[in-house]
């Protein structure tokens, strides 16, 4: 029988390079993946355009982490085709209870309209997914998160997979070795999601500061 697949375990698979996918969110089990080609963020280089900035500036919306992580996890697999299946999402529920996986929320008053969530290991944050109910509020939700991963001494931002939504914010593309030499490093360094005294403010969202009070 296969052996299965624990939180530990797949904190194990994150340090070797692979992540899991499921075909579909009716079809059971998973397969590991290690692309060929690795799509991750530069932190210092996430690009901020006038609109995003804007957005950002209005301040419409309540960024929370953590608040609602199994939410954040639903959003994004609520769409037409999506690779959580039960299985995954169990596995990052108790991630997410052990301190491995986090959740940055963008709300419009009660309403959960935006989000990324990930798991952390080390210095790297994977990215797993991400989900957006209003105009830019997934766009939104990843300025943010980048921030907080400088602030918390991140040094690398796995995407998994480079989409021209992404590259639009600077996300770029890396060879699989170059990605394993990098994630090598980040394991080696530490980082916290929530660094003492981390208080964001749009404006420093918006200008890529970093202060802590």
């Amino acid at each position: 029988m296969p052996e299965p697949i624990t939180p530990q375990l797949l904190l194990s698979a994150y340090a070797a390079g692979v992540f899991p996918m499921a075909e579909s969110a009716d079809t059971p089990g998973m397969q590991w993946v290690d692309p060929h080609r690795r799509g991750i963020f530069e932190l210092d280089k996430f690009h901020i355009s006038r609109s995003l900035s804007h957005r950002i500036a209005q301040c419409n919306y309540r960024i929370q982490t953590n608040h609602d992580f199994a939410a954040t996890v639903t959003a994004c697999a609520d769409r037409a085709e999506t690779w959580i299946n039960d299985e995954i999402f169990a596995l990052y529920l108790a991630l997410h209870g052990t301190g491995h996986a986090h959740s940055l929320e963008v709300w419009d008053g009660p309403a959960l309209v935006g989000g990324v969530y990930g798991v952390t290991l080390g210095a790297a944050f994977f990215g797993e997914s991400m989900f957006s109910r209003r105009t830019d509020a997934s766009k939104i939700a990843l300025a943010w998160l980048v921030h907080r991963l400088r602030a918390g001494g991140f040094s690398l931002f796995d995407t998994q997979f480079l989409t021209p939504h992404l590259a639009s914010l600077g996300a770029i593309e890396v060879s699989r070795s170059a990605y394993h030499k990098r994630l090598q490093a980040a394991l080696n360094q530490a980082a916290t999601f929530d660094p003492p005294g981390y208080a964001p403010t749009p404006y420093l969202v918006r200008q890529r500061k970093i202060q802590t009070s």
